[in-house]
């Protein structure tokens, strides 16, 4: 099933406001995800193992790796650019500039819901540690993120994915 932009969108808001529900314990699975994993059903242990899929691309430094994790009609709203991302040309140009500070994420916080077998979100925190390719000093990076995930022909690509660098508290 394809989704609309706005429909991703609104899916989107809605992974972002249950982020103020944050918790701790990325990647963490619980006994029902388990039992529903016996029953063919995605789990959320399923879904955060897509991050470290991407993560693992970014350290490839192989800016069209990383853009196979991404649908065809994905929206990328990215960490680093102004630009949205719209197509593989688009995708792949942001991260062959992002790779150049040879970035490695980690998540800090994360929430996973499973909306069905074959689509999934995972909102929170993620900390980029990046280089400057100039002076090779290493700088830590948060931001907010959420990946909006649908399963096409058997394999988890990301359909829609957005990045801001967190604000300040104030």
């Amino acid at each position: 099933m394809k989704r609309t932009f706005r429909n991703r969108a609104t899916i989107a808001a809605v992974a972002v406001a249950a982020a103020g529900a944050l918790t701790a314990g990325v990647g963490v699975a619980q006994a029902g995800d388990r039992e529903a994993d016996r029953h063919g059903r995605t789990t959320k242990r399923e879904i955060a193992a897509l991050f470290d899929q991407w993560n693992a691309a970014l350290q490839t430094g192989d800016a069209r790796k990383v853009a196979d994790r991404y649908a065809r009609d994905a929206v990328l709203l990215p960490t680093a650019s102004p630009q949205i991302r719209t197509d593989r040309a688009g995708i792949t140009d942001y991260f062959e500039h992002f790779l150049q500070k040879k970035p490695k994420g980690e998540k800090i916080r994360s929430v996973i819901n499973v909306l069905d077998r074959d689509s999934a979100l995972d909102a929170g925190i993620y900390r980029f540690h990046l280089t400057d390719p100039k002076t090779g000093v290493t700088k830590p990076l948060d931001a907010r993120y959420t990946f909006e995930y649908e399963k096409r022909n058997g394999t988890w690509l990301i359909v829609n994915h957005h990045s801001s660098v967190l604000p300040a508290e104030g």
